[in-house]
């Protein structure tokens, strides 16, 4: 016998009776690594060409943590045309959503504000064409959704979200709270997530969207300089304790110990984005050397970016990026495979060329040989 669920109403923002003069030691400490992490960034010259990858990374992770199992490889070989399977597809294509939904927004906060309506936007964008098309893209639900093992009743379920006349409500509560004066800009980013997704507002992809309110958040708020925080995988490494720090807002009304958790995944994913930026503009600044060495040509800078950009391509689509003319780019193009720089990932077969991988920038986002 199951009890009968009730819809869960959050309380309004900013929460009152909250001690957060508590969390400023820790809250100290993730505004220093961030600020440190920030520092690296303003230092680099295209950090949208640069971290891409860590982007797509971060775009993986988040997909990762609702069930998806594509990885980085997949993405890079499904953008550049290899035949996958369905359900890696699909997977693949979602991830590409996430990345695109991040892009569009970053460039519609240069001119607006962190927005309900820029959020149905972002949503629409994020289940276009992928399984969660059919779930109403870019509107508010208008049913009672819930939280459980996949099938389970209403009853059966382990968090069930306001309902759907009170969902708009709490949303207003929620964008009025984005430009409050919180004492911390980070501890500020924990409760915006937190409530975003015990609002739930979304029929699905309520996560995804909840984790990209983190970077735009920091952003908007003049945290960061641009919208590129990974904190995906702390949270994927640590979803048990994730989805239960959440679990216990609702339950026991636990924020200090959600808020404590999200500033702890601040610091450290601070500390491991930095060593991964450290990492990508030294093998940036190496490459300009290599392909400068092996090619001695003018468009050294252009190839490096449209490898770094997208590190499995096929020379048709190098074609189009960087406006390099066919006979000249094939001969850089061997001299890159001939220097090691690029290798071939599938041969080339009639009219379809090979698949040509720049493996370095994917094994340093692993963490580990890919290719």
């Amino acid at each position: 016998m199951y009890r009968q669920m009730k819809p869960f109403d959050p309380r309004p923002l900013p929460l009152d009776g909250l001690d957060l003069g508590s969390f400023l030691r820790l809250a100290g400490e993730a505004n220093r690594t961030l600020a440190r992490y920030d520092g690296l960034l303003a230092g680099l010259i295209n950090p949208q060409v640069l971290l891409s990858p860590l982007t797509t990374k971060e775009a993986e992770r988040s997909s990762r943590i609702e069930g998806t199992q594509a990885e980085l490889g997949d993405v890079y070989q499904y953008e550049a045309g290899v035949q996958l399977g369905e359900s890696l597809a699909y997977d693949s294509q979602e991830i590409i959503n996430y990345r695109t939904t991040l892009s569009v927004a970053h460039d519609s906060l240069k001119g607006r504000p962190l927005s309900l309506s820029l959020i149905k936007g972002m949503h629409a964008i994020l289940l276009e064409s992928v399984r969660g098309q059919d779930k109403s893209p870019g509107e508010f639900r208008r049913e009672q959704s819930w939280i459980g093992a996949r099938g389970c009743t209403i009853d059966e379920a382990t968090y069930v979200p306001p309902g759907p006349l009170r969902v708009l409500d709490h949303l207003e509560n929620w964008e009025a709270y984005l430009t409050h004066d919180e004492v911390d800009p980070i501890i500020q980013a924990a409760i915006v997530h937190a409530q975003f997704e015990i609002i739930h507002p979304f029929i699905d992809g309520n996560g995804r969207l909840g984790r990209l309110m983190v970077p735009l958040f920091l952003f908007k708020s003049g945290v960061l300089a641009h919208p590129m925080f990974y904190l995906s995988a702390y949270l994927e490494a640590n979803r048990d304790e994730y989805y239960a720090r959440l679990d216990a807002i609702s339950k026991n009304d636990d924020w200090d110990g959600w808020i404590r958790f999200f500033m702890q995944a601040v610091v450290e994913q601070a500390r491991n984005n930095s060593d991964k930026v450290r990492a990508i503009n030294d093998l940036y600044e190496q490459m300009k050397e290599r392909i400068q060495a092996a090619t001695h040509s003018q468009y050294t800078i252009t190839l490096l970016d449209s490898i770094f950009s997208r590190p499995v391509f096929r020379s048709t689509a190098l074609l189009e990026t960087t406006g390099i003319q066919r006979s000249t780019l094939m001969a850089l193009l061997r001299h890159l495979k001939e220097s090691n720089i690029i290798r071939t990932l599938f041969e080339g077969s009639g009219r379809t060329p090979a698949v040509l991988v720049f493996p370095d920038i994917i094994n340093i986002v692993e963490e580990r040989t890919v290719f």
